[in-house]
C-alpha cells in the first residue's frame, strides 16, 4: 500500500499528544514495546540488533514544508515556517518495524550539518550518534490512535493497521543547532526483542 505523507494538504485531524516519558503511565504501553521506547541509544542499532535478516531505511519523502504545529514549537520555529521533513521506514527482511519522521530547521542545514540533507537511504542514527558535539533533550512518548494526522499517514501503509501505535520523539541538537526526531513503532516490531 502506498504511504501519503503528511502536508499542507493532508486531511485535518489532531496532532499527537507528545508528553515527557517521566509523565506516561508506562502500564499503558504494551510490555512488548518499552523496551524499544524506552531505550535512549540509537534505534537504528537496535533494529540492525535484533533482525533476523537484511535490513535497510526506505525514505518515503524528503521535502520541504510546513510542519505540524507541535513540532514548529518544538524547535522554535514560527507556525507558518518551513522545514526539511524527511520520513523513512526501517525495513526488517522487508518489513516495516518502524515510522521515522525528522523535521531539519534551514538554520540546522549550515556547516558540517549540511550533510543531513544529503543522507539519501543511510541511516540518520548513524550520523547523530557518531557526532561528539550531539545533545538530547527529554524524550517524549505519543499513543497514537486513528484520527491522529500522524497515524493516518502510517496506517495509510499498513495492510491492518492497529487500534493505536506508539511513538518516541526527541529533539536532538548537534554544534547546538537543533532537529527533531519522532519514533513510530508497527506492529511487526512487537514481537521482537529490543
Amino acid at each position: 500500500m502506498g504511504m501519503v505523507p503528511h502536508g499542507e494538504n493532508a486531511a485535518p485531524g489532531r496532532e499527537p499528544l507528545w508528553q515527557p516519558r517521566r509523565r506516561v503511565p508506562l502500564a499503558r504501553i504494551p510490555a512488548s514495546l518499552l523496551p524499544w521506547l524506552l531505550d535512549e541509544g540509537s534505534l537504528t542499532r537496535r533494529v540492525v540488533d535484533a533482525c533476523p535478516g537484511p535490513f535497510r531505511v526506505r525514505v518515503v519523502s524528503q521535502r520541504w514544508r510546513r510542519p505540524m504545529r507541535n513540532e514548529a514549537l518544538a524547535l522554535g520555529l514560527r507556525p507558518q515556517g518551513r522545514a526539511l521533513v524527511r520520513e523513512v521506514q526501517l525495513l526488517c527482511q522487508e518489513v516495516a518495524w518502524v515510522h521515522a519522521r525528522t523535521v531539519i530547521p534551514r538554520a540546522t542545514l549550515s556547516g558540517r550539518e549540511r550533510r543531513l540533507a544529503h543522507l539519501g537511504s543511510r541511516s540518520l542514527g548513524a550520523v547523530l550518534f557518531a557526532d561528539p558535539t550531539l545533545e538530547r533533550a527529554e524524550t517524549e512518548l505519543a499513543r497514537l490512535v486513528p484520527g491522529d494526522i500522524l497515524y493516518a499517514d502510517i496506517a495509510a501503509a499498513l495492510d491492518r493497521p492497529p487500534a493505536e501505535l506508539w511513538g518516541r520523539r526527541t529533539r536532538f541538537a548537534l554544534s547546538g543547532k537543533p532537529l527533531l526526531v519522532s519514533e513510530v513503532f508497527l506492529p511487526p516490531i512487537g514481537e521482537y526483542r529490543a
